[in-house]
């Protein structure tokens, strides 16, 4: 199924397709990149990897229960150059991301997490996000910190690089969200509050102050 594409200043966000394989594997298959991720990920990486995923992992939940968007810069609009995803039941989290490492540095994940963000509770009517990082991985823990999620715990788990032992639980709510950015797909941000100026999740109208 098709999803949405975003945009950013910078940046154009894509439904991953299998035509997209060949520069999503060339910019994955680089160790500074993948030993951030959990030890699920093979390394070295497979010849034919990125094909594989598409087709078992992202094609068959594509716009259901998962959204994979690969991320594409303007200026050169064909090659993928990094990746995010998000999926319904977490596990505990709710999203994955990468970028090239030649794109480190620059803001553009932060760019691409608050589009990402702003879709996941203004369309797909999630009210809590949970994301994770591997303790140490100081660049990935500054985009949860710049987009305002909350760091509530760690716990042990594993990596692809050993030396990674802890990953990072963090949490952001749809009303944390909507305090910092204002809705795009309504007019006026009063419109998302009830009688007691609680905050309104866009996808059901009910106000947005569960506990977690």
């Amino acid at each position: 199924m098709k999803i949405s594409k975003l945009e950013t200043k910078r940046l154009i966000l894509k439904g991953l397709e299998l035509s997209d394989a060949e520069s999503y594997e060339k910019n994955f298959a680089d160790y500074e990149v993948i030993r951030f991720l959990s030890d699920q990920v093979p390394w070295p990486y497979p010849e034919g990897g990125a094909v594989d995923f598409i087709k078992a992992v992202v094609l068959p939940k594509q716009g259901v229960t998962r959204w994979s968007w690969g991320i594409f810069l303007k200026d050169h609009p064909d090659e993928v150059i990094g990746c995010i995803d998000l999926w319904r039941d977490g596990r505990p989290e709710n999203r994955g991301f990468w970028l090239a490492k030649r794109f480190w540095g620059q803001g553009l994940m932060t760019e691409a997490v608050e589009v990402v963000n702003s879709y996941a509770f203004e369309e797909l009517g999630f009210e809590r996000l949970v994301f994770s990082n591997a303790v140490g991985n100081e660049r990935s823990r500054r985009v949860k910190e710049k987009t305002h999620a909350v760091l509530l715990s760690q716990r042990p788990a594993g990596f692809v690089d050993p030396q990674f032992t802890e990953a990072e639980t963090w949490e952001l709510t749809a009303e944390t969200w909507w305090a910092h950015h204002r809705p795009s797909f309504i007019g006026n941000y009063k419109d998302m509050m009830d009688p007691d100026d609680h905050p309104l999740t866009p996808h059901d109208g009910k106000p947005s102050n569960h506990e977690w």
